[in-house]
């Protein structure tokens, strides 16, 4: 290894050598020695060339020192000077010319100032008179090209080089299919795409007609090259029209030249030949972006359900929406960066870009790092609190500590939600299934306007057509359909207790009807489910399904079969098309649109009181055949990326396989993948962001029961009113041991009480050292379910309050150690961003979750935990995130004293435990990392205003895991529930951790981590995105590509060697919220 580095010290110091001798040419005025240039340039070439084929040897040595020796000493503004003092020469020598531009196209790469050098030298106009000198002289003309390229990359050179024609006379230079100049046209066509990235070029193209010529030179050279040799030719014109098509003007030409069709039919033909796929994803990028885009087919985005708000805050989002015109909300925005005045910045490329935005979101105020429990309201409006927290004043003088008498008359205990003290009652459809044989459901069963059961054989049975009324005689001839016996399988489900939950529960949709998977209950399946494996080419298969709708409108049926806006449109009932309903808690699907035989869109319905938000899905689905593939497009969705891209599934519940004994939801579907497509969103819906799109996710299902009736869901569905079924049954588990209080801690908009659950060990006696250690427990503060689609968070809740309701010993000590303060669901809207300054009235349940904290904190009783449980929609695994100054301060370029990075470890105490006990927990996925847009969130308010140190996000993946035991499989409700218990288990070794006396032992416990994770949060600054930890799929996915954003990525070339890397269909775009 010696001898090469030797030689790569001797070929540097011969550089040197030599570029010294041309400084000496150029300071004596010794250039018009034409031929000593000329000798001195050709040898510094050798050795740049010598040295880049050396190293493919020797790689181990590192590639190109040599060019950045050169470079480093200055040698670019040389060379640029010998070029400018040769042009002068009349004629100048065509051999220098050659030498100096061939150096020049190995230099440019790797000087990150070239084409500044080259404008401010007057290199730039040098080298376009020396192209339009030689347009016939291929030897000169070729590593001119090769420069012209490189001089693109800046933008203010690329807009200057289409002022002197440079456009056009590449136009000349490129032709029809050839076997002569291939190299030629390769170059001149990356010089091409290079200058076309310009939007005014772009322009200047399209004005010119440019676009029907790249069209037709493509089909030329695809019809010709039948031997695939001259690929990287047909990919410089596709990248031609890719740049072209980033402008407006520029998709209304390709349109207009019949482009659709002609790369659909090109693309066809390449597809079986697997070398091709670049050609074909390119292809597909480019007919993506020029499909017309279209509206959503609703009335309007804004929810089909909304409700009158106490108060609406002039200006706010809410008093806009109600404020907007019908019709205005959802135009298309036709307008893109056409008419802005394109950014002449000298920056070379885009990694300089990325690098100055890079952390951007990291809190740096060293000041709002540091807790200073501000709480902000005086103790005077917390008081009322104090009746929640009856247990630190409880004294139990009128208890019996007799734990052998029943627990009704030993323990403290409020039951909330019993059907007969709901303020609203009123009927509910019970559910049932189709009988095996292919018989019409029964109509329900009603009696004074609220459903009954009929039981028979040993079970439940009910008859039941799903929103059809009938008198009892009509359904007395029917067949008696036996609901399935889940009881000891699942203690907390009652299908009687949850049609009597349900009649409580108040839902802006007034729904009347219960699922059939709500009914009956889900049985966590005994098969792991894996992660899906994604079939090469499946995105692409469906991109151009779609864009067949455009090339074949007549084989599209267009039939709307579902549509809440218009209940009166009904299929006709001996029809081939599928039936859906979604009219039920938790249900959302606003519109079935029939597209062919086996093909359906499907429109979800935004949140309620918003026009965007569309990620939940359930609903039903009936009217199947066997044996063939049903399509479901779910077309829009807002996220620019989805796990169902990495092994997720959705999930389906067959009725017919639930009487059968298997009541469960399974992962389902084949032929998955999330892309973006050609429905544009309004810039009302996206903050005033224009060009946006929404995303399709598309699945195939096959069934296996003819007419069975099936549901689909985004994730496992947990409706308010089964929590309040669960919550009911936990008080039938709690034992005279268990002090367990159910308040209401407020009543949400829609008029459902917020429980507040208060569990603990009930004190041995009544004796004073026992109560004064029932009442000196820490606290623990848990809340979940903050966003509607997450429920995921609420699994993992009930695996929680199982646990403590438990009769382990475990549970026991667990009670025994801490009091736990619970709000199980905060009243499932999107509220998760108003911790700072939540509304009494607008944000009822946030705004009195806080102030019991705020309560705590006056009193010097703040939690020593506080965890808020979440669901995940990009990340597998299950993780943390927390709060700390010292690795916030880490992943910024803010200074910091020693004395500003002092903090407590204990933060990583419990995330470490967890990540020994839990299978699905991950630490490698935690981060405790504070961002500015995270200001506002429950983790960051309570660290920072009540002074809670341990204070977490808890994140579960709705897809799976890709570490541990779990890895490879699809999460499921037992592993849900099993980490809600985990979280329990890890808190009572917290409790073990805390109470050591030498609080040192806890930190040498500790230090195993801090400092790994010092060396991974310095050498991967992205740790704290909240961005999809997914290698590279094999195929070319377009996530997150807008394509109609004028500033696309740059075209990755190396320069000169005939190679190119080929550009994937991915663009980068800002991570929405979670």
């Amino acid at each position: 290894m010696n001898k090469p580095k030797m030689a790569t010290e001797k070929g540097n110091s011969k550089i040197a050598m030599l570029l010294c001798q041309l400084e000496k040419m150029n300071e004596e005025v010794l250039v018009r020695d034409v031929e000593t240039a000329r000798l001195v340039t050709a040898k510094i070439l050798h050795l740049i060339q010598t040295q880049v084929q050396f190293y493919s040897w020797f790689s181990v040595l590192g590639r190109g020192r040599r060019v950045g020796v050169f470079v480093s000493k200055g040698g670019t503004g040389v060379l640029f000077q010998i070029l400018i003092s040769a042009s002068k020469e009349l004629p100048p020598s065509e051999e220098l010319m050659f030498q100096l531009h061939s150096l020049l196209a190995k230099v440019g790469p790797k000087d990150r100032k070239f084409g500044v050098k080259a404008r401010l030298s007057g290199a730039l106009n040098v080298t376009v008179d020396v192209v339009k000198q030689n347009l016939q002289n291929s030897k000169v003309l070729l590593p001119c090209l090769q420069v012209l390229r490189i001089y693109s990359n800046n933008s203010v050179n690329a807009i200057s080089l289409g002022k002197t024609g440079m456009v056009e006379i590449i136009f000349k230079i490129v032709g029809p299919y050839s076997k002569k100049n291939t190299s030629l046209f390769k170059v001149a066509l990356d010089a091409l795409g290079a200058l076309l990235k310009s939007k005014t070029n772009a322009r200047r193209a399209v004005d010119s007609g440019h676009v029907p010529v790249l069209l037709a030179l493509y089909l030329d050279w695809h019809r010709n090259d039948t031997r695939h040799r001259c690929m990287l030719i047909r990919k410089g014109l596709l990248v031609c029209l890719r740049n072209i098509t980033n402008i407006k003007l520029g998709r209304r030409a390709f349109l207009e030249a019949d482009g659709i069709r002609i790369l659909y039919h090109s693309s066809t033909e390449c597809l079986p030949v697997r070398t091709l796929d670049p050609l074909i994803n390119t292809s597909s990028l480019i007919m993506r972006k020029c499909f017309p885009k279209n509206r959503l087919p609703v009335p309007t985005i804004k929810s089909a359900f909304h409700f009158q708000l106490p108060q609406v805050p002039p200006g706010g989002p809410v008093d806009q929406l109600y404020n907007q015109l019908s019709g205005v909300d959802d135009v298309v925005d036709e307008s893109d960066d056409d008419e802005e005045a394109e950014g002449e910045t000298d920056t070379e490329n885009d990694e300089d870009k990325d690098q100055c935005s890079l952390n951007d979101d990291i809190e740096t105020d060293l000041n709002k790092l540091h807790p200073n429990r501000n709480i902000g309201r005086p103790f005077e409006e917390l008081k009322d609190y104090q009746k929640f927290f009856s247990e630190l004043s409880e004294d139990f003088q009128g208890y019996s500590f007799d734990f052998s008498k029943s627990a009704s008359t030993t323990s403290p205990s409020t039951y909330l939600f019993s059907s007969s003290s709901a303020r609203f009652s009123r009927p509910a459809e019970v559910p049932t299934a189709q009988t095996p044989s292919p018989k019409h459901f029964q109509p329900p069963l009603l009696l004074g306007g609220f459903p009954i059961r009929r039981t028979g054989g040993g079970g439940s049975n009910v008859g039941s057509d799903c929103g059809s009324e009938g008198t009892e005689d009509e359904a007395g001839d029917a067949p008696l359909l036996e609901v399935p016996d889940t009881a000891q399988l699942l203690p907390l489900h009652d299908p009687d207790l949850y049609v009597e939950m349900v009649k409580g529960t108040q839902s802006v949709p007034q729904y009347a009807e219960v699922a059939y998977p709500d009914y009956f209950g889900h049985i966590a399946p005994m098969l792991k489910e894996p992660l899906l494996e994604r079939i090469y080419g499946v995105q692409r298969s469906k991109i151009f399904q779609d864009i067949e709708r455009l090339i074949h409108p007549n084989d599209i049926l267009d039939k709307v079969v579902y549509d809440i806006d218009h209940p009166s449109s009904m299929i006709e009932e001996n029809g081939e098309s599928l039936k859906f309903n979604s009219q039920f808690e938790s249900g959302n699907l606003r519109k079935a649109i029939q597209v062919r035989k086996y093909e359906y869109d499907l429109v979800l319905n935004a949140d309620i009181n918003s026009n965007h938000y569309h990620q939940w899905f359930y609903f039903e689905v009936s009217g199947m055949r066997t044996g063939t593939g049903y399509r479901f497009n779910i077309i829009n969705c807002e996220k620019s990326n989805s796990q169902f891209n990495y092994g997720m599934q959705p999930l389906m519940y067959s009725v017919q396989e639930a009487i059968g004994g298997k009541p469960q939801w399974v992962r389902t579907g084949t032929d998955i993948c999330y892309y973006k497509n050609h429905f544009a969103r309004s810039s009302v819906a996206t903050g005033g962001q224009k060009g946006k799109s929404y995303y399709t996710l598309t699945f195939t299902v096959t069934f296996i029961h003819k007419d069975d009736v099936c549901y689909f869901a985004y994730h496992y569905p947990y409706t308010y009113s089964t929590l309040k079924m669960h919550l009911s049954k936990l008080e039938d588990m709690r034992t005279p041991q268990i002090y367990l209080r159910q308040d209401v801690l407020c009543e949400t908009l829609s008029g459902n009480t917020c429980p507040l659950l208060t569990i603990t060990a009930m004190p041995e006696s009544k004796s004073t050292d026992h109560i004064c250690q029932f009442r000196n427990r820490p606290f623990i503060f848990l809340s979940a379910r903050v966003h509607p689609g997450e429920t995921n968070a609420s699994w993992v809740m009930k695996g929680t309050l199982e646990f403590l309701m438990g009769t382990s010993p475990l549970a026991v000590n667990l009670r025994e150690a801490y009091i736990f303060k619970i709000v199980p669901i905060d009243g499932m809207k999107d509220l998760n961003r108003q911790w700072q300054n939540p509304d009494p009235e607008l944000h009822p349940t946030i705004y009195h979750t806080k102030s019991l904290l705020q309560y705590l904190a006056y009193i010097q009783r703040a939690p020593l935990v506080f965890c808020d449980y979440h669901g995940h929609s990009r990340k597998k695994n299950v993780f943390m995130y927390g709060c700390s100054v010292k690795e916030t301060v880490w992943q910024s370029d803010i200074s910091a004293t020693s004395s500003d990075l002092q903090e407590d470890l204990g933060y990583r105490t419990l995330p470490k435990i967890l990540s020994q006990i839990a299978p699905a927990f991950s630490l490698a996925s935690s981060s405790f990392v504070v961002e500015r847009s995270k200001e506002s969130t429950a983790r960051v308010v309570v660290w920072r205003e009540i002074g809670v140190k341990r204070s977490y996000t808890m994140e579960s993946t709705l897809c799976g895991c890709d570490q541990g035991k779990y890895k490879g499989l699809q999460i499921s409700t037992r592993e849900l529930e099993e980490m809600g218990a985990q979280f329990c288990v890890a808190m009572l070794r917290l409790k073990r951790l805390t109470s050591l006396r030498n609080h040192q032992n806890l930190l040498d416990l500790e230090s195993d981590i801090i400092g790994t994770q010092s060396k991974n949060v310095s050498s991967c600054t992205t740790t704290y995105v909240l961005e999809e930890d997914e290698p590279s799929f094999l195929e070319a996915i377009d996530y997150s590509a807008e394509s109609n954003d004028e500033d696309a990525e740059p075209e990755s070339d190396v320069c000169g060697d005939g190679q190119e890397n080929f550009d994937q269909l991915s663009d980068s775009e800002t991570i929405h919220r979670k």
